[in-house]
């Protein structure tokens, strides 16, 4: 994982800023508390990802973390996050409810609603971030769920720690060909956690299934560059037929084929009319966005915009005429 902040190479005087900033700029932006004089704070963060999942890793001296109503009404994209103790224990608090966490136990909270985390015994922490929509589950699950100790009693809670902690700690699984491959099993991983934490079967497949349409067309955007991108490729990742898959996305109203090349040309068009709009052929943007014949983009660009892709790039980055 790579380090981000070691207060060890920091001046005490400048320990408490240089940790806030790291924290807002790399995970999400709270209030921190240091009990501890300037000269006696430790804090150490690594970071990793995997797709949309952001890991944390993190050892610290005691300190006690508040997201206020205020950060929680700024950002825009809601996030949720997992918090996986790793020893001694801690606190979480949201919702109205409170939760201890000792070695091994993990509580989910997220960003639209204040919370507080407390480390009285110091941070042995890892901190997973991933955006709502990407776990697509009810807002009033989610709801539920906050601020609750995962782990004795969920034997699916139990399985989570040891694969989080793996997951966290294992730089291989976030690189190349593991990292593909472990980010829907991640997100699924966790979304069986928080859905088979109210011991209701039924109440468990049925977020699943509200919520399939979200989840396939969230895949799709996070795939919409790979050219190979299919309709049983977009299946196998789900569980479900290539049949089912027409039928959910019908249901939403979404022709796969079109809604898959709409949300190309727009990235495309972004692309063609940003700030290096001229480092790259109009052909070689076409085709990282999965448009692999140039002949055929330029077409479809022209059927979807009015114009060609060239003309509405040199709208944006007129020629110099000297």
């Amino acid at each position: 994982m790579s380090p981000v902040l070691d207060t060890a190479f920091i001046p005490p005087r400048d320990r408490e800023e240089v940790v806030r900033e790291a924290v807002w700029e790399s995970v999400v932006a709270v209030d921190i508390d240091h009990p501890l004089p300037a000269e006696d704070i430790s804090v150490r963060i690594g970071l990793g990802s995997v797709g949309p999942l952001r890991i944390c890793s993190a050892r610290a001296t005691a300190v006690t973390v508040r997201r206020t109503e205020r950060l929680a009404r700024e950002d825009e994209e809601p996030l949720v996050f997992l918090g996986l103790q790793m020893t001694g224990t801690s606190l979480v608090m949201q919702n109205g409810r409170q939760c201890l966490l000792r070695p091994g136990d993990f509580a989910v909270y997220e960003s639209v609603a204040p919370y507080t985390l407390l480390f009285d015994e110091g941070v042995d922490h890892h901190f997973f971030r991933l955006p709502r929509a990407a776990l697509a589950l009810p807002e009033r699950l989610l709801r539920d769920v906050t601020a609750v100790t995962l782990g004795p009693g969920n034997p699916v809670a139990r399985l989570a720690s040891t694969y989080f902690s793996q997951l966290a700690a294992s730089d291989e699984l976030r690189q190349g060909v593991h990292a593909d491959a472990v980010v829907e099993p991640s997100i699924e991983l966790l979304r069986a956690v928080l859905t088979s934490q109210h011991g209701d079967s039924s109440r468990a497949r049925a977020p699943l299934e509200a919520t399939l349409s979200l989840r396939i067309t969230h895949y799709i955007r996070a795939h919409l560059d790979d050219p190979d991108l299919s309709a049983a490729r977009i299946a196998a990742a789900h569980g479900i037929s290539v049949r089912h898959l027409y039928a959910v996305l019908s249901r939403s109203g979404i022709s796969l084929g079109d809604w898959i090349r709409a949300r190309r040309l727009a990235e495309c068009k972004r692309d063609l009319a940003g700030p290096n709009g001229r480092l790259r052929t109009i052909a070689a943007i076409g085709r990282s966005w999965g448009f692999l014949d140039a002949t055929h983009f330029s077409k479809v660009f022209r059927q979807a915009y009015g114009m060609s892709p060239r003309d509405w790039r040199n709208q944006h980055h007129p020629r110099s005429s000297g």
